[in-house]
């Protein structure tokens, strides 16, 4: 059966021919795309006009993120921003560490006696002058183990109970463990190895959560409410449960994304991490794409963790963490390079970029590969220098464009300074340099929502509404391709999706207004109708 849906204007992202009113879409694919009279060599086709007065676009693919974003909604939310959970209701922000407080001891009273209270969320960044430590948890909650990741996911605080039942409550001159003016951990562990401690003793990982089926479907969904038919897991450990609930979730008929996940490579030396890869690549389906791997390189600069060059942090604050020592995390990238497979390589800084521009390029003369596509994410402040590099050697970037709303007004005031802040998310020079180029939210980091990271790229507003590098900015055209074709390209899926073309797969994002027509400001506010995954219609509700 082939089915012609009208549109009031479709928005293609196909260059040979960028606008069309109809689509034409048969056992999942796209069998055309045109005009009214384009569509009549199809005489049995059944007409469907129930978008006619919508603005049809590929669907939009986020490529990096977490289905994390299907888990932490289990535990409490103590964000400085106000956020939606996927049932709706709207948590509001947390402006004092009292009013955190107060929140933590209200959820705990929700929480099992016999289990630790987790919550996320929080941001010690926004309060200057106040510390967020394993005194201040004890205030709210001490009879029983604590555990607060911060909002970038890469540093965490717990309370007195829970650093004695890691056995940590006494350590010295252990990195990524934080001490007190008593010489003790004073609860503030920083990066992974440090927060595996903590994971340990606990008897999971968070990253463990997305090994269920029912955290998958719960991502999806939030995906879908805000256009994405194509999502990444960007730092799956693809243990054998966590294969399974892939393969399960997306074998469900109304699944409704395309999920592409990347291995954790720090989980894995790296002949089991290949190994690994190899034994996946006949369980992946058309909903499901295994190939990529994940590489963490340093943290964040919000949460002083990431690994900046000269002059270091503009408040002199120590520089950050690498999350295993440089020799061995170009050793992975040799290896997975060697290996023939792509890289996705978390990059926070301009120090851990260098270090990762100098290991692909090591591998390229080694064992020289044509369209390799390894992306650098984040890449927050890379210089002019290192944009000309990553051009040379063929990389794509997937930047984080959100950054400048979440925590631009932090960067120029504490962290990187005006110069830096220029720069800041460099996504023009990247167009200009014609490096392939994504943009992603990184959620649960900061929301879903392609058309808010798109605006992001466009405006370059922190959340006080100060402009961040105008020169940087993207067009609205710009924009929508990074969240569609650009982000397709990086996950080496652009032959199947990403625009609307014959052959591809009919995924489709339906928006109730125009984005090519509005304010550029407007841009986040268009209302998603609805998604359409290989055919088959999802509607928003």
């Amino acid at each position: 059966m082939t089915t012609i849906y009208s549109a009031k204007r479709i928005i293609t992202m196909n260059p040979s021919q960028p606008e069309a009113t109809h689509i034409a879409v048969r056992d999942g694919r796209i069998l055309a795309v045109g005009t009214q009279e384009a569509m009549q060599d199809f005489k049995d086709a059944r007409h469907d006009a129930r978008f006619a007065h919508d603005i049809l676009l590929p669907g939009f693919v986020e490529g990096h993120s977490h289905a994390l974003e299907g888990a932490l909604w289990n535990y409490g939310y103590l964000g400085y921003f106000g956020r939606t959970d996927p049932d709706g209701h709207y948590w509001e922000g947390l402006r004092s560490i009292e009013a955190m407080q107060q929140r933590l001891k209200k959820y705990a009273a929700t929480v099992d006696k016999a289990s630790p209270v987790i919550t996320w969320g929080f941001d010690p960044v926004y309060f200057p002058g106040e510390e967020l430590n394993r005194h201040v948890l004890d205030a709210a909650v001490s009879e029983r183990p604590v555990v607060v990741f911060h909002a970038n996911l890469h540093v965490l605080t717990v309370n007195t109970a829970m650093l004695k039942l890691a056995g940590i409550d006494q350590v010295k001159d252990t990195q990524g463990i934080r001490l007190g003016e008593d010489g003790k951990p004073d609860g503030e562990l920083q990066e992974m190895a440090a927060m595996h401690v903590v994971f340990d003793a606990l008897g999971f990982s968070i990253f463990d959560l997305v090994a269920s089926t029912e955290t998958l479907q719960r991502y999806a969904r939030i995906a879908r409410h805000s256009g994405i038919t194509t999502i990444t897991d960007l730092y799956n450990p693809l243990s054998d449960e966590g294969i399974t609930a892939l393969e399960t979730a997306t074998a469900d008929t109304a699944y409704p994304v395309r999920m592409v996940p990347a291995m954790a490579a720090l989980n894995w030396s790296p002949d089991e991490g290949i190994a690994r890869l190899r034994d996946c690549q006949h369980r992946g389906s058309d909903k499901l794409h295994f190939g990529p791997v994940k590489l963490m390189t340093d943290g964040s600069i919000q949460g002083y963790t990431a690994r900046l060059k000269w002059p270091y942090y503009h408040d002199g604050s120590p520089n950050g963490i690498w999350n295993a020592p440089p020799q061995q995390l170009k050793d992975i990238v040799h290896h997975y390079h060697q290996a023939g497979i792509q890289l996705h390589i978390h990059c926070n800084g301009d120090e851990a970029v260098e270090l990762m521009l100098d290991a692909i390029e090591e591998a390229q003369e080694l064992w020289p590969r044509f369209d390799h596509r390894h992306t650098l994410q984040h890449c927050q402040i890379m210089d002019h220098a290192q944009l000309r590099r990553a051009s040379r050697l063929g990389i794509c970037l997937n930047i984080f464009a959100n950054h400048l709303y979440y925590w631009g007004d932090i960067h120029l005031s504490r962290t990187l300074g005006f110069e830096r802040c220029q720069r800041l998310e460099p996504l023009a020079s990247t167009r200009h340099l014609n490096i392939p180029l994504a943009i992603h939210s990184d959620a649960p980091v900061t929301p879903l929502g392609p058309l808010f990271t798109a605006w992001c790229a466009v405006m370059r507003h922190s959340a006080s509404g100060v402009q961040l590098g105008e020169q940087e900015k993207l067009t609205v055209p710009q924009a929508l391709e990074t969240i569609t074709l650009g982000a397709a390209y990086t996950l080496r899926l652009d032959h199947m999706v990403g625009s609307l073309e014959i052959g591809k797969f009919a995924d489709i994002t339906v928006l109730e207004e125009d984005p090519l027509a509005c304010e550029p400001n407007h841009l986040k506010d268009i209302r998603v109708k609805a998604t359409v995954l290989g055919g088959e219609v999802h509607a928003d509700d």
